[in-house]
């Protein structure tokens, strides 16, 4: 490598004079950056991107209830089972698969209007809500 020259003005004590100060000498090699995890070389493996993505996408595998829906299903009393919810996950994913931005799902006598990219739930009915009722704002329907 070159030397290189870096002219720097420095300024005294008394804040008047500014003298220049010449610096030579190579340029510092690059040192690493330090995270505060334990590196690969130090006998403990590093977490790597792509596991950190995989349990991300995992976590948002869940499917979130919007305050509005959570009102919706106290005051129509709906109540979800573990395997209500688990099928649902799997209309939503179905629905994804498809390219669905806004779908209906229809399950066990229950509507509700699920944000696919945001995987919320945005209103829940009931069966005795259902008849005569209009779906708006969505592009696709789930029956399961």
């Amino acid at each position: 490598m070159t030397n290189r020259q870096v002219m720097m003005m420095v300024i005294d004590n008394t804040g008047n004079r500014i003298n220049p100060t010449v610096i030579t000498g190579s340029p510092a090699a690059a040192r690493p950056v330090r995270t505060g995890r334990p590196d690969a070389g130090q006998g403990t493996a590093a977490v790597s991107f792509d596991s950190i993505l995989r349990q991300k996408q995992r976590e948002n595998e869940g499917i979130k209830f919007s305050r509005h829906a959570e009102y919706r299903l106290q005051s129509r009393n709906i109540s979800l089972t573990p395997a209500q919810k688990e099928k649902m996950k799997e209309a939503v994913a179905k629905a994804e698969t498809k390219g669905v931005k806004d779908t209906l799902i229809l399950m066990d006598d229950l509507a509700f209007v699920v944000n696919i990219r945001n995987r919320t739930v945005i209103t829940a009915v009931n069966s005795n809500e259902l008849k005569e009722n209009v779906f708006t704002n969505i592009d696709g329907a789930v029956i399961i």
